[in-house]
């Protein structure tokens, strides 16, 4: 039976999880939530994840939710399958995977996802860009980057010479970040640069990019 996936093709969590199943090629269903009639609210997918986000996937009897834990779970079920994004046959690049997905949930994110809200969201809902959050986080992502470009400079990827969730966890909200003006903290820096270049390439991404869009068919 196909793993089922309920989210939206627009949701950077949704795509984070869409991206891990391409990339190790499993069938799944993709399962629409109307976010904006609040169907995430409702009993029927409380039941499934109690705190009313997207994306939920179902496995049988096995039902998780985070976008991340569910990356990992599907990365740990079917290992055995390429590419390896957990390096589960080598502890240390694999402790080295872990270490780089806590950067990217710690440090990356926090300061990408309000520059995104900012860009789509807000305009999406009729609001205006706050430039102040904007900014604050420019600079904050730019410590990030700048960490990530000495990090960069000495391997291929993140966590190594080897393509792995650390970097696949990145993928689609720095999307969203290069259709911004601030496309320039990763084109100024020469090996994110091309680090992003590269895993912007894969094939898995390119199967949900199309999908990433705040058109009014997501509605």
């Amino acid at each position: 039976m196909a793993l089922k996936l309920y989210g939206l093709p627009m949701s950077t969590n949704t795509t984070r999880a869409m991206i891990c199943l391409h990339e190790k090629e499993v069938d799944f269903e993709l399962v629409p939530v109307n976010v904006f009639t609040a169907e995430h609210k409702e009993p029927p997918f409380l039941s499934k994840n109690p705190f009313g986000l997207i994306p939920v996937l179902e496995d049988g009897e096995l039902t998780l939710f985070e976008s991340r834990a569910i990356t990992a779970y599907v990365a740990e079920k079917f290992k055995e399958t390429e590419p390896d994004l957990i390096r589960h046959k080598d502890a240390k690049e694999g402790a080295l995977v872990k270490v780089w997905t806590e950067v990217e949930s710690h440090y990356y994110e926090p300061a990408v996802s309000p520059i995104i809200y900012e860009h789509f969201v807000a305009p999406f809902q009729g609001k205006e860009p706050d430039k102040t959050v904007i900014d604050t986080n420019v600079e904050k992502l730019k410590k990030v980057l700048d960490v990530y470009e000495a990090k960069l400079s000495s391997s291929k990827y993140l966590a190594g010479e080897f393509y792995s969730l650390a970097d696949l966890s990145h993928v689609s909200e720095t999307h969203y970040l290069m259709q911004t003006p601030c496309a320039s903290l990763i084109n100024d820096r020469p090996h994110v640069k091309a680090w992003w270049e590269d895993i912007s390439s894969r094939s898995a991404f390119n199967k949900v990019v199309g999908g990433m869009t705040f058109g009014q068919n997501q509605e």
